[in-house]
């Protein structure tokens, strides 16, 4: 079973930040180091564009619901050894009724596993950018030995970012006498922490790159950043799938401790959420958008149309009786016999008594119809049953009696 920490299940993220806003009293943080933590990694993020995205100790979802508003991400993942942090917070993870309403172009899917991050398992392989914020320094000794081993060797993603405290800032902080935290197994220097990464760069083929956030205050600028902060690249990323030679033999993560009780047992991880966005690459809600948008523009078409022609009417004459009978003999604009071959022909919106007929290729013609589309072929394809069309099914038809009314 997975063990737990020192702690328990208590918010250490939470205790953490708190503790540090209290260590932090004389000197001011703005905004508070926590937050420069996350805008750090949200720069990455904004830069390089990464697909799948994996926050190791992710305790209570907030770089991860951070980050699910990022159009370059389709997959997140947060692995944490205190499921009950994370099963407090994650309702924020879960699609919006904006996220229906309006689905995004790109997939997402945002899930979390409870577990420690000595472990392997497949379901963790694959990712572009792996963060471990404030992690490590909660690590037994023996978890940290299996570290590297797990995240740049078993993982290997294209970008890892690790954060820990910097001891050296320690004697700034009022009420700091060991360590930051209570659950802190260790708070490394520069030269500890930068020994310990170039090491790791080394054996698993990264460049590593140093700095950090939370500035020193003037004329102690030699102490360094409050949180010093490692950027792993590898050196020669994967082209393809990641190998499968180091699959574990029995899944580290399990998927459902309630649908397997026994077989949980010999497992060191469980998932504990799964939610999947609603997206345009979801033929049922491109069609929905697409429905939705071409009946918008058709009419906004037939409004302007409508306008136009009581616009000119009014010209001739203010009467509304004789304005009214002008406008219906306007929109006799042609014989039924000849509506297939004018509607086929047309690239513009065409009245017939009470009906206007929207050629579909100059719905086709606005930006967004083309985008949400791609083809022409495409949007006939999705509106074909959702929509009225013409006989020949060259437009879409709307009917002019309300707004004849009105007028």
């Amino acid at each position: 079973m997975v063990e737990q920490n020192k702690l328990g299940c208590t918010h250490r993220h939470e205790i953490q930040n708190f503790q540090e806003e209290q260590c932090t009293g004389v000197i001011k943080f703005t905004p508070p180091l926590y937050k420069q933590r996350y805008q750090f990694v949200k720069d990455l993020v904004g830069k390089y564009k990464p697909k799948k995205v994996a926050d190791l100790g992710c305790a209570d979802c907030t770089l991860l619901w951070m980050l699910k508003s990022y159009n370059c991400i389709e997959v997140l993942a947060g692995l944490d050894i205190c499921a009950s942090v994370m099963k407090e917070k994650m309702h924020r993870l879960y699609p919006l009724p904006g996220d229906y309403l309006q689905p995004a172009e790109r997939s997402l899917t945002v899930t979390l596993h409870h577990g420690s991050v000595a472990h392997e398992d497949p379901c963790m392989l694959g990712f572009d950018l792996v963060t471990c914020i404030e992690l490590i320094e909660h690590l037994e000794e023996s978890e940290l030995e299996k570290f590297p081993e797990v995240v740049f060797g078993f993982m290997a993603p294209t970008m890892v970012v690790i954060s820990t405290p910097n001891s050296e800032f320690n004697p700034l902080l009022p009420g700091v006498t060991v360590f930051r935290h209570q659950d802190h197994k260790f708070e490394w220097d520069r030269a500890q922490f930068q020994s310990w990464a170039l090491d790791a760069a080394k054996r698993y083929d990264y460049s590593v790159e140093f700095t950090g956030v939370g500035n020193p205050p003037t004329g102690v600028e030699d102490v360094g950043f409050c949180t010093q902060i490692a950027v792993f690249v590898k050196k020669y990323p994967q082209t393809s799938e990641p190998a499968q030679s180091k699959k574990p033999t029995e899944a580290a993560y399990k998927t459902n401790c309630r649908a397997l009780p026994v077989f949980c047992m010999f497992l060191h991880v469980v998932k504990v959420f799964k939610a999947v966005y609603p997206s345009l690459k979801d033929e049922k809600y491109l069609q929905n958008a697409v429905v939705t948008e071409v009946m918008f523009t058709a009419h906004v078409i037939k409004r302007s149309l409508l306008d136009h022609l009581v616009s000119e009417q009014e010209n001739y004459n203010d009467d509304p009786t004789e304005r009214k009978l002008q406008l219906q003999r306007s929109v006799n604009c042609f014989s039924e016999d000849l509506e297939t071959l004018a509607v086929e022909k047309s690239v513009e919106p065409l009245t017939n008594g009470s009906v206007v007929y929207i050629p579909l290729r100059k719905i086709f013609s606005f930006p967004k119809v083309n985008r949400l589309c791609g083809t022409f072929e495409k949007l006939r394809e999705l509106i074909t049953g959702k929509v009225t069309l013409s006989s020949d099914g060259s437009a879409v038809v709307l009917n002019t009696e309300h707004e004849n009314e009105e007028n």
